[in-house]
């Protein structure tokens, strides 16, 4: 028996929905309707298309508002007689997602609000290899701490964290090798344990989740484009080159979550070393320093914050050791691109990281292997494109990730806010 005001009443029935998972269902069903319109929807239209009632739903829109999830439109101008009805959006204040990339040369920093836009971006141009794991995160939790005072300038609230390295990232965060890094069971969460918070306790929502950089980018690229392909492989290009399978929608991790590791398929299997151990690896024919030594040009003399955009330069100037550099990176990349698409079926290649500004040149060369390696090409093509989200993707994606949760459990975040 259980007691409430003074009154008695039985306990309930094992297996029935109790009232507050209906309301945690109401609330999940509400709030997602809203995010997938592709316009805001009345309160009537949510009614109409989830079969609640107007009365469940405008309750549960109030809780939402209350909340700073949603929020109210201006209604849109109407012929005929009657009161045009506010259209209901994701709140642009409230919660928001903070997104922390480690990659070889830089780090990175992003808060994505509900809505889905950046409202902070930062990124840092740095050499990581020489430097300790510890003092690489300490200099991340600075880029952080960075973006959330600009966060909560703008009145927005931090619900959780999320970490893109380049690496194979086992159970609880631990990252089981990073080679570009020379990371090897780096215990991530621990080591940022001493530091304080980056984001607030909220139920249902982890303060810190750790992942692999291309995993994050190709989720950040398909919620980017709802209209784009739901099978395709989102290729990063960096120093590294990391893939992410997206499979009917959803991201295929394989058995241990380490699915992707594109830039170790040898496409020359006697060909040079690679960090991995192996040799012929494609990082080692497309990934940025081979393709920048083949263009002749030095890291050094870059521009601090991109080595893509010199490149291109050179590459639209017609300069002849830029355009074979990009032309060898695409064929070695073509080359690694069939052996997936034979594997796996798809039909789209997204070319995602450095690799999004030279999709131009690097296409030709790429579109050239699949042709000729590819058994279905001849009658199902085979797109290859840049990405919508481009070097930001892996980042963004992170903190999108964050955000997406709260959409799909929202009572987590409005008990917080209770």
């Amino acid at each position: 028996m259980w007691h409430c005001q003074g009154v008695t009443r039985p306990a309930p029935v094992p297996g029935a929905v109790r009232q507050g998972s209906l309301r945690e269902l109401n609330l999940a069903v509400v709030l997602g309707r809203i995010a997938a319109a592709p316009r805001p929807p009345s309160r009537a239209d949510v009614a109409a298309s989830t079969g609640l009632t107007r009365a469940t739903v405008s309750a549960v829109v109030d809780d939402l508002i209350a909340g700073r999830l949603v929020a109210e439109s201006e209604p849109a101008p109407r012929a005929g007689a009657g009161r045009p009805a506010r259209g209901l959006v994701l709140a642009g204040s409230g919660p928001a997602g903070l997104g922390l990339e480690i990659n070889v040369d830089y780090l990175a920093a992003c808060v994505v609000d509900l809505a889905g836009e950046v409202r902070h971006h930062t990124v840092r141009r740095a050499d990581l290899r020489p430097v300790s794991p510890a003092d690489a995160l300490a200099r991340l939790v600075t880029l952080a701490a960075e973006a959330r005072a600009d966060a909560e300038g703008q009145g927005l609230t931090l619900a959780g964290v999320a970490l893109a390295v380049p690496g194979l990232v086992g159970d609880a965060g631990l990252v089981r090798l990073a080679p570009n890094l020379g990371w090897r069971d780096v215990a991530v969460p621990e080591l940022l344990a001493d530091h304080p918070p980056l984001a607030g306790p909220v139920p249902g929502v982890p303060p810190l989740v750790v992942d692999n950089e291309a995993n994050l980018a190709a989720v950040g690229e398909l919620h980017a484009d709802p209209t784009g392909p739901a099978s395709f492989l989102h290729v990063s290009g960096e120093v590294g080159i990391g893939a992410g399978i997206v499979l009917d929608g959803a991201l295929f991790r394989g058995v241990r979550g380490w699915s992707g590791e594109i830039g170790h398929i040898p496409v020359q299997p006697q060909g040079r070393p690679c960090r991995c151990g192996g040799r012929g690896c494609l990082e080692q024919y497309a990934g940025q320093e081979a393709v920048l030594a083949a263009a002749r040009l030095d890291r050094a003399d870059l521009p601090a914050d991109t080595a893509a955009a010199p490149l291109a330069a050179r590459a639209a100037a017609g300069h002849p050791a830029a355009l074979a550099a990009l032309a060898e990176a695409g064929q070695a990349l073509g080359v690694a691109v069939a052996g997936v698409v034979n594997l796996l079926d798809l039909d789209t290649v997204v070319l995602g990281g450095g690799y999004a500004l030279l999709t131009p040149w690097l296409r030709p060369a790429v579109l050239a292997e699949v042709s000729r390696r590819v058994l279905t090409a001849g009658w199902a093509p085979v797109t290859v494109r840049p990405s919508t989200l481009g070097p930001e993707a892996a980042v963004v994606g992170a903190a999108g990730s964050v955000v997406r949760r709260i959409v799909a459990e929202p009572v987590g975040w409005l008990t917080r806010q209770g």
